[in-house]
């Protein structure tokens, strides 16, 4: 089983055409910016994608790129274990940039924010889903209640006097 290796920025920059660089963030992250020629394969997807990646590192080696080089370590780890030889970008694509080196970016890509990065940001939707859930099971909502206690929420104080409309009412 072949062991993973890095390379440092300037080491991958001098023999960037030797490799097949793979890039293994998310869609989003991978329009925001690569290294240039890289192919996008996100991490999730590597599995399904191993048979051609065997046939690529057959014909030259691949380097493996993600945005700070977990992703990629991860990666080349999943490949070794397919016997696929493979090395990773020290830093990622933070350090390619970082040093200097220029990134490839599509016409119109704007930044992500790469949310499979921030694991807790699950919770965060998840307490969101669930005060929907009880919102709608007992046809409550706190979110309202607290947005209406706002000031710019609140009418003046002349117009929402229920007891004047009340005597205007009665006139």
């Amino acid at each position: 089983m072949p062991s993973s290796a890095s390379l440092s920025p300037a080491q991958a920059a001098a023999r960037l055409e030797e490799f097949t660089v793979i890039d293994v963030r998310a869609p989003g992250e991978y329009a925001a910016g690569h290294v240039p020629g890289a192919l996008n394969i996100p991490l999730d997807k590597l599995p399904d994608a191993l048979p051609a990646l065997k046939s690529a590192s057959a014909r030259g080696s691949l380097l493996v790129v993600c945005a700070s080089g977990v992703r990629s370590t991860r990666a080349c780890e999943i490949l070794a274990g397919a016997d696929i030889e493979a090395v990773t970008l020290t830093g990622g694509t933070s350090a390619w940039e970082g040093d200097g080196r220029g990134l490839d970016r599509p016409e119109g890509a704007r930044t992500t924010w790469p949310m499979d990065r921030f694991p807790a940001a699950r919770w965060l939707s998840a307490g969101v889903g669930s005060g929907l859930v009880y919102s709608a099971l007992s046809n409550t909502c706190g979110m309202a209640a607290v947005l209406s206690k706002l000031p710019h929420n609140r009418a003046p104080r002349a117009a929402g006097d229920l007891d004047a409309t009340l005597e205007e009412l009665q006139r």
